[in-house]
């Protein structure tokens, strides 16, 4: 299926199930997104990332961005994948059926695991491993194997944090631009 920029993203209907995405949302080249998603509006979804809502759901908030590379997964019918608003995860991350609260930021290689929750203005820093079933607590840095915390962020990182969001919707704005050119 084309999406509205021309680029190529394959939108698999799975057990008679389309994902949902909003007409605002912008989708790159190489991008799979299968089965009971929903995107909603202004969110972007760079390349080759795979969203697969195959065996239970994935809800991805309004104006987040989801980075090249990124795999989003779900648990069979147990844990499903819940990414709020205005939030930001980078490239290669993985997500498998967790939950991130508003205006996250999940830094590069990140792997936030089943059942575990990212709760809002915190940090998960590059390469961290969010493990099963903890919580990451608001307005923290967390880093490590497994991740924890490391201190509170400062009012400057939680508005670097903030802006990350609203930094995608221009450059997907700037891609729609220059693909139509």
């Amino acid at each position: 299926m084309k999406n509205e920029t021309g680029n190529n993203a394959s939108i698999i209907t799975f057990k008679g199930i389309t994902p949902k995405i909003h007409p605002t949302a912008f989708l790159c080249e190489g991008v799979r997104i299968i089965g009971d998603v929903q995107i909603e509006e202004n969110c972007s979804v760079w390349y080759n990332t795979v969203i697969r809502g195959d065996v239970h759901y994935i809800r991805i908030g309004k104006n987040s961005n989801i980075q090249d590379m990124c795999m989003l997964h779900v648990t069979n019918n147990k844990y499903a994948l819940n990414i709020g608003e205005n939030v930001s995860v980078a490239h290669s991350v993985t997500l498998h059926g967790c939950t991130l609260k508003d205006n996250c930021l999940i830094g590069i290689g990140a792997k936030v695991l089943d059942n575990s929750i990212v709760n809002s203005n915190t940090f998960v820093a590059a390469g961290a491993v969010v493990r099963e079933g903890w919580e990451v607590p608001e307005g923290t840095l967390v880093a490590g194997v497994p991740a924890k915390v490391i201190r509170d962020l400062t009012d400057a990182e939680i508005q670097r944090v903030t802006e990350t969001a609203p930094n995608y919707i221009k450059y997907a704005s700037e891609y729609r631009k220059a693909l139509q050119e």
